[in-house]
């Protein structure tokens, strides 16, 4: 019995040691800096995420919409597009009510009707 637990200890042991190995922190990497031309061409950065650009669409017509609506000023004013999802809106819809629910009465949006949301004063 006293072998068994002797490899027991050697194999925890072992298996410490090998762990102390690995957990040595990594090299960092460097971050790659986004090049911007002297033109002032949009990088990817520059571009507005959905709801963004929703609150921008909401704040430039300051009628209440629904997403759908939304998200055809996007598209037409060059503000956001979709990337091929079937439901663009849908991911919007959820977007705002998750921002609503987070926020509170500090968020951008807020609902006005059944299906509209307006820019929150």
């Amino acid at each position: 019995m006293a072998t068994t637990t002797k490899k027991r200890a050697s194999k925890a042991a072992g298996t410490k040691t090998a762990n102390a190995k690995s957990a040595k922190a990594a090299p960092a990497k460097k971050k790659k800096a986004q090049a911007t031309s002297a033109k002032g061409a949009k990088t990817k950065s520059d571009k507005l995420s959905a709801i963004d650009a929703a609150a921008k669409v909401l704040g430039e017509t300051e009628e209440p919409m629904t997403t759908k609506e939304m998200v055809a000023a996007m598209a037409a004013k060059g503000y956001w597009k979709s990337p091929g999802g079937k439901t663009p809106h849908a991911t919007l819809y959820s977007a705002i009510t998750r921002e609503i629910g987070a926020k509170g009465r500090e968020s951008r949006f807020a609902k006005s009707e059944r299906g509209k949301f307006k820019i929150s004063a």
